[in-house]
């Protein structure tokens, strides 16, 4: 993985703005934070992201892979401003389940997901060397 930073352009924080990798394509569906029953432990925002992310974390295992080769990540979010007011939380516990991986990322707000009660979905593209 090569990431990509234009010369004189200020260091995303918590991301890439572009990244270049050789392999074997491995695509993630759009993830939300249930269980692996598909049961919804909270309604808060922040616990489905954590939940979305260790099932993520939970596929790229079981396809032999890891955080380190997820290169594209966008994220559909229903309260956009419930993830503003909560930027520093999010970052924590990203960095706790992925460590310092920053792939390209969009974070896009959204009015519903296909689950009514999910508050967040993870679309994942990773590239196993």
């Amino acid at each position: 993985m090569q990431p990509i930073l234009p010369p004189g352009w200020a260091r995303p924080k918590g991301y890439s703005n572009g990244i270049i990798a050789e392999g074997r394509l491995f695509f993630l569906a759009g993830i939300i934070g249930w269980n692996e029953r598909q049961e919804f432990t909270s309604d808060d925002l922040l616990d489905q992201f954590h939940q979305a992310l260790l099932n993520i974390r939970a596929i790229l295992d079981a396809g032999a892979s890891g955080p380190e080769h997820i290169m594209r990540m966008t994220w559909y979010v229903t309260d956009m401003e419930g993830y503003r007011s909560r930027l520093t939380e999010f970052g924590a516990i990203y960095r706790q389940v992925f460590g310092k991986n920053f792939p390209v990322m969009a974070c896009v707000g959204v009015t519903a997901l296909v689950e009514r009660r999910a508050k967040i979905e993870i679309e994942v593209t990773a590239v196993i060397p």
